[in-house]
């Protein structure tokens, strides 16, 4: 009984003392940034028991600090082997100054032996992703907390790129990458990563299935990426936002369906465009914001990066600011595509066919398109 009762009192005074300790951490971690014991993140998250997610990086896991604060904690897999503990750190700490509503907040990281770990405000509405593509019914987003998504992500990014120190360029922006509060306010998770990662980040991010529909080509042809390339993968998320599927699709018979193509062809050709959009909508949704959003997505994904928008110029269109025309169809759309119903043709074979057609849009394209230019189009089949 006495032997009992002495190994109930170590069990309480371990529990007291560790419970303490964490307490401490807590404290400190809402005057800056928290560096965590690694058995504290498997106290918290009950030996990372309960997972959120996870990628070509690491996995995330829910815990729970003793304050009642729920946390998000990644264990990061991929940390350049030569990045010592000294630079891990500063690049946290430089990624823990940087906040903004459209961000998500790093809290604290842990750094112990070979363990990388960081930990973030935790997100109740889960990722951008799980709400667009997953056939939940009572999780459809409404055309107007999907436009301010859109907006959301856009000052996040803007933010980013023109208004820290240095540029932060995030490299993965995709629905995965986006995380929802309660309210539905769009923070964007990872920023900071690249770095962080070192070179292997590349080398992960161009191989995670997924992944290779959002990057831009420069990715793929090897050149210098900047900021251009985020644009690029916001763009391709904003096509996603209208119409809540995968851009890329395949049908029964084996053929595949890129949307941005039908969009833009919709767009050229004067189509309503509320005929593209998310079916679950139902039509309900302000056809000037769609076409806008349209038109902004098509502007993004340019082939050459300096024929795409600045984030800041993204968030003026979004807001009625800055109006945008019809731009042109990029060609690496039939790359993705990947399609036999997707074929280039000519710029003047293409505004022949939409002068025989009698589209109103006529006039306005040729006065745009240059003729060195080809342009990948769906056939009527295929839309």
């Amino acid at each position: 009984g006495i032997g009992l009762l002495v190994l109930l009192g170590l069990v309480s005074l371990v529990y007291w003392r560790e419970k303490r300790r964490l307490v401490k951490a807590t404290t400190a971690m809402h005057l800056s940034l928290t560096r965590f014991e690694y058995r504290d993140l498997q106290y918290a998250t009950k030996n990372f028991s309960q997972k959120l997610g996870g990628g070509g990086f690491g996995s995330v896991f829910k815990g729970a600090l003793p304050d009642s604060t729920i946390i998000a904690v990644k264990k990061l897999e991929s940390v350049a082997e030569s990045q010592g503990e000294k630079q891990f750190r500063a690049e946290v700490s430089a990624i823990g100054t940087i906040q903004h509503v459209n961000l998500v907040r790093l809290l604290g990281f842990c750094s112990q032996g070979d363990k990388r770990l960081l930990v973030y405000e935790y997100m109740p509405s889960g990722s951008l992703e799980a709400h667009l593509f997953k056939r939940n019914e009572s999780m459809i987003l409404g055309w107007k907390v999907r436009y301010q998504i859109a907006v959301g992500i856009a000052r996040g990014l803007a933010y980013l790129h023109e208004n820290c120190r240095d540029c932060i360029i995030h490299c993965d922006i995709k629905p995965e990458n986006i995380l929802l509060d309660m309210e539905f306010c769009p923070k964007i998770a990872d920023f900071g990563l690249a770095k962080l990662m070192g070179r292997e980040f590349s080398r992960v991010l161009t191989t995670i299935r997924g992944t290779r529909g959002y990057l831009a080509p420069e990715w793929i042809s090897g050149l210098e990426i900047t900021a251009k390339a985020d644009v690029y993968s916001y763009g391709m998320v904003l096509f996603e936002l209208v119409s809540g599927r995968r851009n890329t699709q395949q049908s029964k018979e084996g053929k595949v369906d890129f949307f941005p193509t039908r969009a833009m062809i919709n767009i050229v050709k004067g189509e309503d465009v509320l005929s593209i959009l998310d079916t679950r909508l139902e039509g309900n949704a302000d056809r000037d914001e769609v076409m806008r959003m349209c038109k902004l997505a098509c502007w993004c994904i340019q082939d050459e990066e300096s024929q795409r928008p600045s984030m800041g110029q993204a968030v003026q269109v979004l807001e009625g600011v800055l109006d945008v025309n019809v731009p042109l169809l990029p060609r690496s759309l039939k790359m993705f595509a990947d399609d036999d119903e997707v074929s280039f043709i000519s710029p003047s074979e293409f505004l022949l066919s939409l002068e025989t057609t009698g589209t109103s849009s006529y006039d306005s394209i040729r006065s745009s398109v240059p003729y060195s230019t080809t342009i990948p189009a769906i056939r009527a089949t295929s839309i």
